[in-house]
């Protein structure tokens, strides 16, 4: 369960569109984590209506793979965007996986100023191996 967690601010965002449409999101995100080599097990997006007619709403959404998730949520009103990527495994390290998704998706938005932090995730704990009971 180690892992490498992300968690990125991005200001001054310059792909409004991509920043505007859960459906752009979604294919952008979905392929980032296809491309990367993440197994991807499904994933939920969601479009907001604006505040007024003079504005687009933002959109949110998560992509859920074997590996843990991404996390998404867009704010076109301010040009910013929020950024979880959390990859683990147990068997391997997978943390170029989550900094390419976090370069590849930081790049599709194209902020201007981004505030990050990168957080490692777990220990190392011996692998525990259970008996299955003998049901008869």
């Amino acid at each position: 369960m180690k892992g490498l967690h992300i968690i990125a601010d991005l200001y001054g965002c310059r792909n409004r569109d991509l920043l505007a449409s859960s459906a752009m999101l979604r294919e952008t995100c979905v392929a980032a984590c296809k491309a990367v080599g993440l197994t991807v097990l499904g994933d939920h997006f969601y479009q907001f209506e604006g505040l007024d007619a003079t504005q687009v709403g933002g959109a949110t959404g998560a992509v859920v793979f074997a590996e843990s998730h991404l996390a998404i949520h867009t704010w076109p009103e301010r040009d910013g965007a929020t950024l979880d990527v959390y990859v683990c495994n147990v068997t391997s390290d997978n943390s170029a996986k989550a900094e390419q998704l976090y370069e590849t998706l930081a790049g599709a938005l194209q902020p201007g100023d981004v505030m990050v932090e990168r957080v490692w995730r777990g220990r190392d704990l011996p692998l525990k191996k259970q008996r299955l009971a003998v049901v008869g």
